[in-house]
C-alpha cells in the first residue's frame, strides 16, 4: 500500500494555511547543518529551527561527502551561510556493516562511506569542511543521542 494519498492529504492541510512564501532564499540564522538521513532525527524540532533559518543537508551517515561539500559551497558563498554544525547520532545504521557485507550481498563495488568510530566519524566530516577553501571557517561536530534527545559536541 502506497503512502501517496496520506502525504498528498497532509500537504493539501499545510498548503491551505501556509504564509511563508515570503521567506527569503539565503537562511535567515545563516548557517548550515550536515546531518543523517535517519527517521528519528527531526533537526528542525532539535535545533529549534523554523522555515527559512538554515540549510539542512540529509545523508546516510551525516557525512560531508562531495555531495554535501557541494552545497555547504553553495550555502557559504552564494547565499550567505557563516557556520556549519555537522550532527551524526548515536545508534546510527552505518556502525552496523561494512563495505565488504554489502558489496557481496548486493553484487556491487559502491562504497557506502560505513564507520566504526562514530567521533572519528564526525571530526573528519569537520576537518573536511574547514580545509575546504571555499567553506565556512566556522565549523562544529556534534552527536545527538537518540536516547536522550541531547547533542554532545565532538571535540
Amino acid at each position: 500500500m502506497s503512502n501517496k494519498p496520506e502525504i498528498q492529504s497532509a500537504n493539501e492541510t499545510y498548503a491551505a494555511s501556509f504564509g511563508k512564501g515570503h521567506l527569503p532564499m539565503p537562511p535567515g540564522r545563516r548557517f548550515a547543518v550536515v546531518t543523517c538521513m535517519d527517521a528519528r532525527l527531526d533537526p528542525a524540532k532539535f535545533l529549534g529551527l523554523e522555515e527559512g533559518d538554515a540549510h539542512v543537508i540529509r545523508n546516510a551517515g551525516g557525512l560531508v561527502t562531495d555531495d554535501a561539500l557541494r552545497s555547504l559551497v553553495i550555502s557559504h558563498n552564494l547565499l550567505g551561510t557563516q557556520e556549519v554544525f555537522v550532527i551524526a547520532h548515536s545508534d546510527c545504521g552505518m556502525l552496523t556493516f561494512t563495505n565488504e557485507e554489502v558489496q557481496e550481498q548486493l553484487g556491487t563495488d559502491v562504497d557506502l562511506l560505513p564507520f566504526s568510530d562514530l567521533d572519528a566519524s564526525v571530526r573528519a566530516s569537520v576537518r573536511r569542511v574547514r580545509e575546504s577553501p571555499i567553506c565556512a571557517e566556522s565549523v562544529h561536530g556534534f552527536v545527538y543521542e537518540v536516547e536522550t534527545g541531547r547533542l554532545r559536541e565532538v571535540a
